[in-house]
C-alpha cells in the first residue's frame, strides 16, 4: 500500500468516525422489525423540484393504495406518519395530504396529486411566459420568470383560512427569510404554541415554493398574542433544505428531548425506532447537464441564467438533497438499520424532464412514466465511499419496499389504537 493510499484510507476512516459520532445522538442500536413493531416513529419527507413533484406524487399514490388494501378505502397518508416534511413543491404536496377538508379528512387523496399537477401546472408555469423573448429579457433584467398570481389565487382559494395548527398530522415546511437572512421553519407544533408562527397554510405554501428567478418572494404578516406584528419575507425552502429528511428527524428529536412527543413513552434522544420514507423529485443524469467547459465561460449572469434555467439555484438544490441523503444514510448504515430508511429517487433525468417548470403535456406525461417506472426499479442506497446511490441486491424493487413499509405503518397504527 502506498503512502497516498494509506492517507486516503485514514481520511475515509476519520470521516466515517465523525459521522458516527454525530449520528449516535439519533440512533443508538440497530433494531430489527420484530423489536420495533408497534414502537416506530414514522417520518415522510418530500423534496422540492417544481413540476417534478409529479414523481413523488406517483409514489405516494402507490403507497396510499397499499395502505387501503390493508385498512380499507378510507386510509390516507396522513393517518400513518408522525411527521410529514416537504420543501417547495414537496411543501405543496405535504399541505395537500394534511390540510383538513370535508369531515376533517385530508383535502386531497394521494391519487389526486397527479391530476392536480396536470390541471394547474400549465397555468402556474404558462408557456407564453417561458418562451416569450420579451419575458426572457424581463427575467434577465428584473422580475421573476412567472408572476405567481395563479398559484396565489389557487392556494388561497383551496386553503381559505386554514392555519399551520390545523393540519391532520405534524408537518415541517422550511422557508428562507431574505430580510433576516435566516431559515424559517414552519411546523404544526409551533403553530399550536406560538401565535405568530400559526401562519395561514396558503402563505406557507407560497413562501416555500417561491423559487428565486422563477416565482416572486412572498411577503405576509402575522400577530403574536399581544397583537404585535411579525413580518415574513420568504423565498423557496430549497435554499435551506431541498431534501427536508434531516429537518424532520431533528424536529422529532427536539420534541422527544423536550418531552413533547406525546404518542407513546419514549426516552429523549431514543430515536433508534425510526421508519423514514424520503422521496426525491429526480435529478439530472450524472455529469450530463453542465460541465466545466461551459461554466468557464459564465459571468455573473451565466451562473444565474443559462438556456432558460438557473444553474446556481439547481446546484444549491441538488447538493442540499444529496448531502442530506448521504448523512441520513450514514446514520442508518452505521448501525446496520438501513432497511428502516428508504430513499426513492430518479437520478437520470434528462432534457425537459430535469426542468423545474416545463409544463407541456408531453413533459408531464413523461414525468408520470418516470414515477411509475421508478417503482419497478431495485432499491438503491448510498455508497458511503463514493457518495453515489447504488442498487441493493436482495431487497427487491421500490414497490416491494413500499409494500413492506405499508405493512409496518399499518401495524403501527393498529398498535396505537389498541393501547
Amino acid at each position: 500500500m502506498t503512502k497516498k493510499q494509506k492517507r486516503l484510507m485514514e481520511k475515509r476512516a476519520l470521516i466515517f468516525a465523525l459521522n458516527l459520532l454525530v449520528t449516535l445522538q439519533f440512533l443508538v442500536f440497530p433494531v430489527s422489525t420484530a423489536q420495533t413493531k408497534g414502537r416506530l416513529v414514522t417520518i415522510l419527507s418530500i423534496d422540492g423540484g417544481g413540476i417534478r413533484g409529479i414523481i413523488p406524487g406517483r409514489i405516494l399514490a402507490n403507497l396510499e393504495s397499499k395502505l387501503q388494501e390493508l385498512d380499507g378505502p378510507n386510509a390516507r397518508i396522513a393517518d400513518y406518519f408522525d411527521v410529514i416534511a416537504g420543501t417547495s413543491t414537496g411543501g405543496l404536496i405535504t399541505t395537500m395530504l394534511t390540510a383538513p377538508g370535508k369531515d376533517n379528512r385530508p383535502l386531497f387523496d394521494a391519487k389526486n396529486i397527479t391530476t392536480f399537477y396536470l390541471q394547474h401546472c400549465p397555468l402556474i408555469f404558462p408557456a407564453r411566459r417561458r418562451n416569450s423573448f420579451g419575458n426572457r429579457i424581463t427575467n434577465l433584467l428584473g422580475g421573476p420568470k412567472y408572476d405567481g398570481e395563479y398559484l396565489k389565487t389557487l392556494a388561497e382559494g383551496l386553503l381559505n383560512n386554514l392555519t399551520m395548527s390545523t393540519t391532520l398530522t405534524n408537518v415541517v415546511i422550511p422557508t428562507f427569510d431574505i430580510k433576516r437572512l435566516q431559515p424559517v421553519i414552519f411546523t404544526t407544533k409551533d403553530g399550536k404554541t406560538i401565535v405568530s408562527k400559526n401562519a395561514l397554510l396558503s402563505d406557507v405554501c407560497l413562501g416555500t415554493s417561491a423559487a428565486p428567478t422563477f416565482l416572486p418572494p412572498h411577503y405576509f404578516e402575522t400577530k403574536d398574542e399581544v397583537g404585535k406584528t411579525r413580518s415574513f419575507d420568504l423565498v423557496d425552502g430549497g435554499v435551506v433544505a431541498n431534501n427536508p429528511t434531516l429537518l424532520a428527524i431533528t424536529h422529532i428529536s427536539k420534541q422527544i428531548l423536550l418531552g413533547k412527543f406525546e404518542l407513546f413513552d419514549i426516552e429523549p434522544m431514543d430515536n433508534k425506532r425510526m421508519l423514514v420514507l424520503s422521496l426525491g423529485t429526480g435529478s439530472a443524469k450524472f455529469e450530463e447537464k453542465y460541465n466545466t467547459k461551459d461554466a468557464a465561460k459564465w459571468g455573473l449572469l451565466g451562473w444565474v441564467y443559462d438556456r432558460g434555467t438557473s444553474p446556481l439555484i439547481e446546484f444549491f438544490g441538488e447538493t442540499s438533497s444529496d448531502m442530506v441523503d448521504i448523512h441520513v444514510s450514514t446514520m442508518f448504515q452505521s448501525l446496520r438499520n438501513e432497511q428502516n430508511y428508504l430513499r426513492i429517487q430518479a437520478d437520470n433525468l434528462s432534457g425537459a424532464a430535469s426542468s423545474l417548470d416545463i409544463s407541456t403535456t408531453n413533459n408531464m406525461e413523461s414525468l408520470i412514466q418516470i414515477g411509475d417506472s421508478l417503482l419497478k426499479k431495485p432499491v438503491s442506497r448510498i455508497n458511503l465511499e463514493t457518495g453515489r446511490p447504488e442498487l441493493v441486491q436482495g431487497e427487491g424493487t421500490n414497490e416491494e419496499a413500499l409494500t413492506r413499509f405499508a405493512k409496518l405503518l399499518a401495524d403501527e397504527k393498529k398498535f396505537r389504537q389498541s393501547n
